[in-house]
């Protein structure tokens, strides 16, 4: 049973950071690539990164770009999603998924299917408030 498990969210005031971890049991991240999707309250689940398998490529939705960086460390079999600047419309949860392949494309932010993702995480809240 793959499992994917997020950490790392925590309330943050505007203007901070935080570092969400996404680690994996059963399957070798490196091999996989990987997409943070968001969840704010109300509204559906939108990608905000990704990072490739092949090639360690990474693209952001605009939302984030400048801000967010995502990266792996395969010794840990994690990857990271880094957030800087932090903003209240930020505050979601945030979950980390593999749809199985490699999966990482400049339209992240803009994914229009998600259930093509088997594998995903229970997600991590981020409150960015004052």
């Amino acid at each position: 049973q793959v499992q994917l498990v997020e950490s790392g969210g925590g309330l943050v005031q505007p203007g901070g950071s935080l570092r969400l971890s996404c680690a994996a049991s059963v399957i070798t991240l490196d091999s996989y690539g990987i997409v943070w999707f968001r969840q704010a309250p109300g509204k559906v689940r939108v990608g905000v990164s990704c990072i490739s398998s092949t090639d360690g490529s990474t693209y952001y939705a605009d939302s984030v770009k400048g801000r967010f960086t995502t990266s792996r460390d395969n010794a840990k079999n994690t990857v990271y999603l880094q957030m800087n600047s932090l903003k209240p419309e930020d505050t979601a949860v945030y979950y980390c998924a593999t749809e199985g392949g490699d999966y990482c494309s400049g339209s992240v932010g803009s994914l229009s299917d998600i259930t093509v993702f088997d594998y995903w995480g229970q997600g991590t809240q981020v409150t960015v408030s004052s």
